[in-house]
């Protein structure tokens, strides 16, 4: 398709131009600042890939690459959050003398602060089994056990909506922000892999509850380091999109004249103001969301899969192929650029009652397709520098909630597990340990804050180094806390 030669992104008019070309109808402003709507994906060459490169409104690119402040051992990660608070002492976390005194008092003071009435301890109704050469102790979730080797396994200390920023989805520190979303972890100082061509983060069926829009929003950093979100929770991922990702009334050159007119204006209004950061991050995106037109949807085609990596994710199988879609899709956006994606399985872990039944239905819909992306990570040697991060907000009690068959755990925020792999990582290894029942991490206890960190250290970033001033205070993605945990490192 040819293309004219396009002017200077957010150029000032020069003397003579007109802004107005031809008659322009205020409604057609609210249109041309509804084109994409979306922070996108950008080109790799597509009729839509020749656009302008994407600068703010000072001529600056914001997405320029930027060196690390060391050599990263990551490039990427892969988030699996699973909604609800999965049971670390039915999964991973194997205890004996739980098992033992099922039914039995808790030998010690449960917390100060509990979230609801509890009774006796509860011992894990499942069977469990040492796998791999690690001989790392799991329930019955035999696809992921089966990769056991390739991961380690920790303990961490950290509400729903609260935990869902800070641990798994995003980093807090109090005052009543809502600090960046995880992906703010990786962006402001990663290297692009294409320049401009993806955003930091994209989030596929997110949770719209605990927190909506703000888990991946940008909170104290500049614009452009949001998220972008693909269908949401209450969306089944075969039908998952970005939204406005087709412009139904105009052609690709069309809406190319409309964002050159809408950059004059833009940088016309910019012109003797001060702080237009946000409008720069929003003219960017449309930009973005003009070239992703050609890209988003290849990405996320996965017809030219073939039938044994379908087979791999559990695509095709009732259970499994919702979560499956997601981590297939995972795996291609880390492959076209996106150096930080999420999958959420959602809203299904917070098990306060019939624990034995619905932890048994969520560990079939997950843990194929978990295995299948660690599988094809390796297979195609990029698990090596993807960090994949298994997670919850927090973990359960080892008290039950509850009596009976129907029994379930409440939160436990004291004592969990998480895991990684690949990204630099050591493998076969697990860190931390709780007590003897599982409720407290007692021992090489990893805080929120301390994840975060040994995250930004394998994206070869110093979180002490990373600061944005915001609301008159200067903010860092830790805030003032946070230690590398560095005997997780190959």
């Amino acid at each position: 398709m040819p293309s004219a030669p396009e002017p200077t992104p957010f150029a000032a008019p020069r003397a003579g131009d007109s802004l107005f070309q031809s008659p322009l109808h205020r409604r057609d402003l609210f249109r041309l600042g509804a084109i994409g709507g979306v922070t996108a994906l950008g080109s790799l060459g597509s009729a839509f890939g020749a656009g302008r490169p994407i600068a703010g409104l000072d001529g600056t690119d914001p997405l320029a690459a930027k060196a690390p402040h060391f050599t990263p051992r990551a490039k990427r990660v892969i988030f699996l959050f699973l909604h609800g608070g999965p049971s670390q002492i039915d999964t991973f976390d194997y205890k004996p003398e739980l098992q033992k005194r099922d039914g039995q008092p808790l030998p010690f003071d449960k917390p100060r602060v509990t979230f609801a009435e509890t009774g006796n301890l509860l011992g894990s109704p499942w069977k469990w089994k040492q796998h791999g050469e690690c001989g790392a102790w799991a329930s019955d979730l035999p696809h992921v056990a089966g990769e056991i080797d390739r991961l380690v396994l920790r303990e961490v200390a950290a509400r729903h909506e609260r935990c869902a920023r800070r641990r798994a989805l995003g980093v807090a520190h109090g005052l009543r922000h809502v600090c960046p979303a995880e992906h703010g972890l990786v962006d402001p100082l990663r290297p692009r892999q294409r320049e401009p061509r993806s955003p930091g983060y994209v989030t596929i069926c997110p949770t719209l509850g605990h927190g909506g829009v703000n888990n991946w929003s940008s909170a104290f950093l500049p614009g452009v380091y949001q998220g972008v979100p693909i269908g949401n929770a209450s969306v089944p991922a075969d039908r998952a999109t970005f939204r406005h990702l087709t412009h139904m009334g105009a052609s690709a050159d069309e809406q190319r004249a409309q964002l050159d007119l809408l950059a004059r204006l833009n940088a016309r209004h910019a012109r003797g103001r001060d702080g237009a950061d946000d409008l720069a991050a929003r003219a960017e995106s449309f930009e973005l969301a003009w070239r992703m037109q050609g890209e988003a949807p290849e990405v996320m085609d996965l017809a030219g899969e073939s039938a044994a990596t379908l087979e791999r994710y559990g695509i095709g199988v009732k259970e499994t192929d919702n979560f499956g879609r997601q981590c297939l899709m995972a795996r291609r956006f880390a492959e076209a650029g996106v150096r930080f994606v999420q999958c959420t399985h959602s809203y299904k872990w917070d098990q306060h009652g019939d624990i034995k039944r619905d932890h048994t239905k969520n560990a079939l819909e997950v843990d194929k397709p978990i295995a299948g992306l660690l599988q094809d990570l390796a297979a195609r040697g990029l698990l090596e520098d993807t960090l994949v991060l298994w997670a919850g907000e927090f973990g359960r009690t080892p008290v039950s909630q509850g009596s009976g068959p129907s029994a379930g755990r409440d939160h436990n925020p004291h004592g969990f597990t998480v895991w990684m792999a690949g990204g630099g990582v050591k493998p076969g290894f697990s860190y931390g340990a709780t007590d003897d029942f599982g409720y407290y991490a007692a021992v090489d206890k990893v805080h929120v804050h301390d994840l975060h960190a040994t995250m930004l250290a394998l994206l070869g970033l110093d979180h002490e180094r990373l600061t944005y001033r915001y609301a008159g205070r200067d903010f860092r993605l830790t805030d003032v806390y946070g230690h590398v945990v560095r005997d997780l490192f190959a």
